[in-house]
């Protein structure tokens, strides 16, 4: 949290807000390319293998890849993580809702090239068989194809679930159903699919959600961005203000406030060389501050 917050007073300008709209954005790009075009996705999926032969641009338009087909549905999915992102970035901020995003990507983009090291361990035999060349690239492109902004979404449901874990939401528009007990069960079938899947699989899970489990070990340290704490500060910021009025004008002769004394009134001296408040008894029999 230190880091984050030395981070924030000399990047936070840089930030992009309502990131959340943005990435929705993103996917309907996606979804209108796999309409026209459903080959082309070919070229915007993660694919380290690629980048390392000069395709660059595999960094950045994998976001683009929608995370699932495109429905009735999912417009309902895309709408509910847009209200989510945008919860989030108003309670954490801006700047720290841009870490965990990015970070998340980082963390993805980083375990794809963990995954081609790995493929290469142990599938060596396949390299020595085709080469290293487009043959090679098309053995492993099903392995990166599993690389999707789905599981970045899921980070973004685990963080709200843990920031907000007694907010009710209706499940299929009708069962009321607090956010923390569907993060538990999305977290159990995640975490099946993690045990029964294989190496290439766990090694994409744990590093598109490796975000929410940093995050998760950050919770201790960021209990003031917990709704709860939030209100009662804002509470107490009211009472304060209400138990103690601001004082607006102050006669530099006397001292006298309109607090102190409400049948006072107080001018600015135009003669005197700063900004000299008097209350009306000492207006015009003062000496002017040259």
């Amino acid at each position: 949290m230190r880091l984050l917050d030395k981070l924030e007073k000399k990047l936070g300008r840089y930030a992009i807000n309502n990131l959340s709209l943005l990435l929705i954005i993103c996917y309907g790009f996606g979804y209108l390319m796999n309409g026209v075009n459903p080959s082309f996705m070919n070229y915007l999926y993660l694919n380290p293998y690629l980048i390392t032969r000069g395709q660059i641009w595999r960094i950045v338009t994998w976001i683009l890849v929608p995370p699932s087909d495109f429905g009735f549905f999912t417009l309902i999915m895309l709408y509910f993580y847009y209200s989510i992102g945008t919860t989030l970035e108003r309670t954490w901020g801006i700047f720290k809702f841009n870490a965990y995003i990015f970070s998340g990507m980082l963390f993805t983009i980083i375990g794809s090239f963990i995954l081609m090291g790995y493929c290469y361990l142990v599938h060596g035999d396949v390299i020595l068989a085709l080469g290293a060349g487009d043959a090679f690239g098309t053995y492993l492109a099903p392995y990166f194809a599993r690389f999707s902004t789905y599981y970045m979404n899921m980070s973004v449901f685990f963080a709200f679930a843990m920031t907000f874990p007694d907010v009710q939401v209706l499940l299929f528009f009708i069962i009321p159903v607090k956010m923390k007990y569907l993060g538990i069960i999305d977290l159990v079938l995640l975490g099946y699919e993690f045990i029964i899947g294989g190496p290439a699989m766990k090694i994409i899970m744990g590093a598109s959600l490796l975000n929410a489990l940093v995050f998760f070990l950050m919770m201790r340290n960021m209990s003031h961005l917990r709704p709860k704490q939030i209100k009662r500060r804002v509470v107490y910021r009211q009472q304060v203000r209400q138990a103690t009025p601001i004082t607006r004008h102050k006669c530099a002769i006397c001292g006298r406030t309109e607090k102190d004394s409400p049948e006072l009134e107080f001018r600015f001296c135009s003669k005197c060389n700063g900004n000299y408040e008097y209350c009306n008894n000492h207006l015009f029999t003062h000496e002017h501050v040259k």
